[in-house]
């Protein structure tokens, strides 16, 4: 679980390996292993990783990718972890995702992307509001 989260909170703060060692003071190899799953941070990392990520240390080590929620303060945006696209193209937003953006069975959402930028959904009653800014 630990190696996942740390993969997807990495990523999302669009640090590399070797940026995310270097903050912490461990070697690329370290951080290549944990996100592996062949070791574990000790609790020193561990919690040097959560202050990093602004994400408790128990979601950290024992959430799902799905389940680390991450607020970043002042600007409303959230990491809602990893989602599987089905053979069929359907992909299931996590419930937490819903609640917050107030989405409900039967919405319709908009699919809109960039290729540099990448995709995202958005409610069809809030497509103007959010082209706007």
């Amino acid at each position: 679980m630990i190696g996942e989260n740390l993969k997807v909170l990495r990523q999302h703060h669009g640090y590399t390996m070797e940026a995310l060692a270097e903050k912490i003071g461990v070697s690329r190899q370290a951080v290549a292993k944990w996100e592996n799953g062949d070791s574990t941070p000790d609790l020193i990392n561990s919690v040097a990783l959560a202050e990093l990520f602004g994400v408790s240390l128990d979601s950290l080590v024992q959430g799902s990718p799905t389940e680390v929620v991450q607020q970043t303060e002042d600007e409303g945006k959230y990491l809602f972890g990893v989602v599987s696209v089905e053979e069929n193209g359907s992909v299931t937003l996590p419930p937490k995702a819903m609640e917050i953006f107030d989405i409900h069975i039967g919405d319709e959402l908009l699919l809109v992307g960039d290729k540099r930028k990448g995709m995202a959904l958005v409610k069809l009653n809030g497509t103007a509001d959010f082209f706007k800014e």
